[in-house]
């Protein structure tokens, strides 16, 4: 709950039933994620600021996938079905037996206005408030209001007399730039009496949510807009390229406000944070950067270029260079990439390391361990100070099970080994260089599990004479022999 919320109102009814055509997805549009979260999910966000005693969804097409979405992000929720699309008024009607009998104000959202705040819902329940009136509704000024309810105020331009829909206009009323946002504040008397008074007399012959207000008027309530500046919390997603705006909109702002909390964001074009994700001071974040999820990092430390994090916690001034990382721990000061793959179960330790082109899964590497160059190390379970030489192979599956390999403190395993699991290899010990270990190496031992050289006089000579390296041996052999 936001410091502004003080309000508890009696149901909060989100119209989440639209068909989404335009999306031309299998999934439902209120699914699609705006910074990390549906659109469904944004809508909750702001609903609960208002603590309602009900939160009502009414749901419709792609209603399953609805459904089972919202018992993840908002189990105390309830959903009621609108079965056929006859209208925002139909869908609120449908939303009522849900609702129950409860007094006091009923606020109707949208499920598709992705940057809605609970603290613009705050503000219009408590215009409703200290005005005492029937309906509140939530309206914004644009430049080009097509396709959008018209605002028609009384003759004294004060309170609101209808909201007249587009195809429904008069030639004057189209020229009337204030526009309905499709959020409303009722009282919940007024709302049942104007649902029960709707009538299918317009052009798309619907019910609409809109003529409750002419209700109100009717019956002598009153009725007044607050007009929002920030038009873009009225902005509803009903295709793929409105999605894209408001995703950008959204990341806009979100990089702003971790720029004034002392964040450098080299390249905001190019960086994308979800809403989820805490970042430190003095953080800096470099050009084609992703943090998604519930990633945090620590004070200092400096993200990218080209790095995309997902649920990764990163500690103060650590460094991450063109890296993809999911689920891991990167301690402080400990440093990452470049071209770094870091998989579920990754822990990395204080001033550790894991280099180039390596990969990492359910791997915890000790403070001031490093894994420098060209490996794969699964299932393991390295020492502080311990050293993996380059291009060293975890192998940790056998085909049927996977086992743990253990690197003790202060251990140097050499270039090119393999280190077959389950295997462990005891603090302060060696591996040569081209081993493949599967045997356990005591404290103090230098394991070599390699054959010993054995060059062949003559082999490339003898079966080989007729290419070109066998030309190269034979001149250089004369050479040898010349310089004798």
């Amino acid at each position: 709950m936001t410091e502004q919320s003080s309000v508890q109102v009696a149901a909060v009814v989100v119209l989440a039933a639209g068909a989404g055509t335009r999306m031309k997805s299998k999934v439902s549009k209120l699914l699609h994620p705006v910074g990390g979260q549906s659109l469904l999910s944004h809508a909750v966000d702001a609903a609960e600021v208002l603590t309602p005693h009900r939160l009502v969804v009414v749901v419709g097409h792609e209603r399953a996938q609805v459904s089972a979405h919202l018992a993840e992000i908002a189990p105390q929720a309830v959903t009621a079905v609108q079965e056929q699309q006859l209208g925002t008024g139909d869908a609120v009607r449908c939303a009522l037996p849900a609702v129950g009998e409860a007094d006091g104000e009923i606020v109707v959202t949208m499920g598709d206005v992705p940057l809605l705040t609970g603290d613009t819902l705050v503000e219009l329940v408590g215009q409703h408030r200290a005005s005492g009136d029937g309906v509140t509704i939530l309206s914004s000024e644009l430049d080009d209001p097509t396709g959008y309810g018209r605002i028609v105020r009384e003759a004294d331009g004060d309170q609101v007399a209808a909201i007249v829909e587009q195809r429904d206009c008069t030639p004057e009323q189209g020229e009337i730039r204030e526009i309905n946002a499709g959020i409303y504040v009722f009282d919940a008397a007024v709302l049942r009496e104007g649902l029960a008074s709707l009538t299918t007399d317009n052009d798309q012959g619907e019910l609409y949510l809109t003529d409750v207000v002419r209700y109100a008027r009717s019956i002598g309530r009153g009725v007044h807009s607050r007009v929002l500046a920030d038009r873009w919390q009225t902005e509803g997603v009903n295709d793929r390229v409105q999605l894209a705006t408001l995703n950008r909109e959204f990341n806009r702002r979100i990089i702003e406000k971790w720029q004034r909390a002392g964040v450098t964001v080299l390249d905001p074009a190019t960086t994308w944070i979800h809403a989820s994700v805490d970042l430190g001071t003095d953080v800096t974040l470099l050009p084609g950067t992703s943090l998604e999820g519930a990633t945090s990092v620590g004070a200092g430390a400096t993200i990218g270029p080209d790095t995309t994090l997902i649920d990764v916690e990163v500690g103060e001034g650590a460094t991450v260079v063109r890296t993809h990382g999911s689920l891991a721990v990167i301690g402080p000061d400990a440093s990452v990439g470049p071209f770094s793959f870091l998989r579920p179960g990754t822990q990395l330790g204080v001033k550790g390391k894991i280099g180039a082109f390596v990969e990492t899964k359910n791997a915890v590497i000790g403070d001031g361990a490093k894994v420098p160059h060209l490996t794969y190390c699964g299932d393991a379970e390295i020492g502080e100070g311990a050293n993996i030489g380059a291009g060293t192979i975890f192998a940790n599956y056998d085909g049927v099970n996977k086992s743990r390999t253990v690197v003790g403190r202060h251990s140097f395993v050499g270039s090119n080994s393999v280190l077959v699991a389950p295997v462990e290899i005891a603090d302060g010990s060696y591996v040569a260089a081209g081993s493949a270990l599967t045997d356990r190496v005591d404290p103090g031992q230098l394991a070599i599990a390699r054959s010993r050289q054995r060059n062949i006089p003559g082999w490339v000579e003898s079966r080989r004479g007729d290419t070109l390296t066998g030309q190269a041996a034979r001149e250089a052999i004369d050479n040898e022999g010349s310089d004798e």
